[in-house]
């Protein structure tokens, strides 16, 4: 539980001196570039919010199937709330898992001829009657972990050689961001490795993942399959989409995946990404001459096409994950999006 397998980045040192800093930076841009991630310690966020967070997200999916579908995502447009186990999709396979999909608490933007199709993603959240403690605690853990990746946000800027503030700036007071509580149900798989997430990138600029105690965290290597075992005290940093297209392919998004517990088991786990906001277009960095010549380009994968603008990439990855919702509430936009 406890052996790293990414280098272990403690965030405190980009507050430091100097020296502190330097090493940090050096760290940081050796292991975004060399893993596409790594666990990050001294954070900042309590321990006890955290275990909070585990407890109602156990709570939650302990509750009668009738009280978790009374929020399913199907319901909402904007793709907020629950999702069953085996109905979100990854690359067209079902994923084992259960989950709930909570996205920054804002108001529905209107509709109408000409409206972009990424403006349907904005709404408000699904909170279950049955369980009233979950609101407040999912969105004040969600609050904190905007502000980690804000901060890291900022040594990834540094070490890049760009302004501190470059994606402060980008970002604004809208970031997009996603929160996920999730439970990964076990089963038996006749000894292969069940999917409980296929192989996938991230959308956003960096996502964090808090594991609890049990390992599934997989990342891709040219080796093979690294797994990702729970440290306490660390999230799991991962480069995301938004970051490779940003750095022309200096930074790529790591391919990542979950296998499924072994049956009579479950695996919790917590989720959380952020992106641009969605109106808004990632530009390409000014990179200096000696980051620039070891930047590849971002990845071309004609199955999975990555886009500028924010909005797009991420309904792009909505509208697949989700079919069901896809369906009931964007049936117009299938077609353009090749799902």
């Amino acid at each position: 539980m406890t052996s790293p397998t990414l280098p272990i980045l403690d965030l405190r040192a980009l507050d430091g001196g100097a020296a502190e800093r330097a090493l940090f930076l050096s760290a940081l841009r050796a292991a975004a570039r060399s893993y596409g991630g790594f666990y990050v310690t001294g954070h900042g966020v309590d321990q006890d919010l955290i275990d909070s967070a585990f407890a109602v997200s156990r709570r939650f999916f302990a509750l009668p199937d009738a009280d978790k579908q009374a929020i399913e995502m199907v319901n909402s447009p904007h793709f907020r709330g629950y999702t069953r186990v085996g109905w979100e999709r990854t690359r067209g396979a079902a994923d084992w898992r259960e989950q709930v999909d909570i996205g920054a608490e804002r108001p529905a933007l209107p509709q109408g001829p000409g409206t972009p199709a990424w403006t349907r993603l904005q709404g408000p959240n699904q909170w279950p009657d049955a369980l009233p403690e979950l609101r407040p605690t999912a969105l004040r853990l969600q609050a904190e972990l905007t502000a980690v990746v804000g901060r890291l946000l900022r040594g990834v800027a540094l070490a890049l050689e760009q302004p501190e503030d470059t994606f402060d700036r980008l970002n604004g007071d809208t970031p997009t961001q996603l929160l996920k509580l999730i439970r990964y149900p076990g089963r038996a798989t006749d000894g292969e490795a069940g999917q409980g997430v296929g192989p996938h990138k991230d959308s956003g600029l960096l996502t964090l993942v808090i594991q609890h105690a049990r390992s599934g965290l997989q990342v891709e290597t040219a080796d093979g399959w690294l797994d990702i075992p729970p440290v306490p005290g660390t999230f799991v940093v991962n480069v995301g989409e938004l970051l490779e297209l940003a750095t022309d392919g200096y930074f790529r998004a790591d391919v990542h995946q979950v296998v499924t517990p072994p049956a009579g088991a479950d695996r919790l786990s917590v989720a959380f990404f952020l992106g641009a906001p969605l109106g808004s277009r990632v530009p390409v960095l000014d990179l200096p001459p000696h980051l620039a010549a070891e930047a590849r380009g971002p990845e071309r994968d004609p199955s999975n096409p990555l886009y500028h603008d924010v909005g797009e990439n991420n309904l792009k990855s909505r509208l697949r994950s989700h079919p069901d919702v896809a369906q009931r509430h964007h049936a117009d936009l299938l077609q353009a999006h090749a799902v």
